[in-house]
């Protein structure tokens, strides 16, 4: 396979505020080139290929062991470029964009036929979203102006927030890592379906269900958000698949505070019997109220947009300690919290506790 030949990985830090052209001509030729490119967007770092080109499009699903039939996101700079690529936008697409282009949303429409099914995963429908990043930004304009990217992570692990977690994972895969620091949100985009007759959301993100109201009118939400199909090709990443997982199995509780604190000491008790390494993801609020284990504490219940942010670092900080089990609280699911409870399910393997 492409990414199993050996190669030097670079990785260039970028300043935000002062981007070197040089730095970005460079990336630019090697997506031009069918390469690939990692590089930090607002929502984590994604992996960058020329989307309208099927072999560097397989390329990306080569290099992070990624399934083929998992489609990947479109990213464009100019908001013209998307009659370029999608057959019909409906009126409420137009709008939708319009109020949250450039920013963490994504949008599925039908396709037109200058787009592979490289890189729709099979599918004639073609998911699309302008980043709100003046590196991403800066880099698809440099380049093809079309940047078919996932997450920049091994297929199922953490999404990369940092630069230094697409270097764990990708390093002598790809060429280059464009490091500009850590991102600002910390989750994927929301994805609203616009392919079907009525708006869907099929995977939920910081632009939440009602702000998405506010703008559209009523929109559903997928009901595989919560239970997965395995014979159903996924429309949208993350909808098939275990993802953002962490090495360790991860556990999480849900219930009333207090029981799930107690429950949560009961398995920790457990853990140290049966001679495991056992890791807890709670709050500011509770982080004291575990007898032991190795505690963490996501943020605090107030800022559930910090609680998103740290998500992904926290899971990857488990790996880093080696456990074998995390046990973790659950979260409401309003607002921003469902994208959370979203990430977790799916970190998770569905495995929820009810106590």
């Amino acid at each position: 396979m492409w990414y199993n030949r050996p190669m030097k990985t670079l990785v260039e830090k970028i300043d935000v505020d002062n981007i070197g052209k040089q730095q970005i001509a460079a990336a630019a030729r090697l997506i031009q080139q069918g390469g690939l490119v990692a590089f930090p967007t607002e929502t984590v770092y994604g992996l960058g290929a020329d989307a309208l080109n099927p072999l560097a499009s397989k390329r990306i699903y080569e290099a992070k062991g990624r399934p083929s039939d998992n489609p990947l996101i479109v990213h464009i700079a100019d908001f013209a470029d998307l009659e370029k690529i999608a057959k019909e936008i409906p009126k409420k697409g137009w709008i939708l964009g319009e109020q949250f282009w450039p920013g963490p949303l994504t949008m599925i429409f039908q396709k037109k036929e200058c787009v592979p099914l490289e890189t729709t995963g099979g599918l004639d429908t073609v998911a699309v979203r302008m980043p709100n990043h003046p590196i991403a930004l800066a880099l698809i304009k440099a380049s093809t102006g079309f940047i078919a990217a996932p997450s920049a992570n091994a297929s199922g692990r953490p999404s990369p927030t940092l630069a230094e977690h697409v270097y764990l994972d990708l390093e002598g895969r790809i060429p280059m890592i464009l490091d500009g620091g850590p991102v600002g949100i910390g989750i994927e985009s929301t994805i609203v379906d616009f392919s079907e007759a009525a708006p869907v959301i099929l995977r939920p993100g910081y632009i939440t269900k009602e702000m998405i109201q506010e703008v559209i009118g009523e929109v559903s939400m997928d009901p595989g958000l919560e239970h997965s199909n395995s014979a159903v090709p996924p429309k949208a990443p993350g909808m098939k698949y275990r993802h953002y997982a962490p090495r360790a199995d991860l556990i999480l509780v849900e219930g009333q505070q207090e029981n799930v604190i107690s429950a949560i000491n009961h398995f920790l008790e457990e853990a140290r019997m049966q001679g495991k390494k056992a890791g807890v993801i709670g709050t500011d609020e509770t982080c004291g109220l575990y007898k032991e284990g190795i505690i963490k504490s996501i943020g605090t219940r107030k800022e559930t947009a910090v609680i998103a942010k740290h998500l992904y670092a926290l899971l990857r900080e488990f790996d880093d300690l080696d456990v074998d089990i995390i046990y973790s609280e659950s979260f409401s699911r309003e607002g921003i919290g469902q994208a959370i409870m979203n990430r977790m399910i799916k970190a998770a393997g569905h495995r929820v506790l009810k106590v």
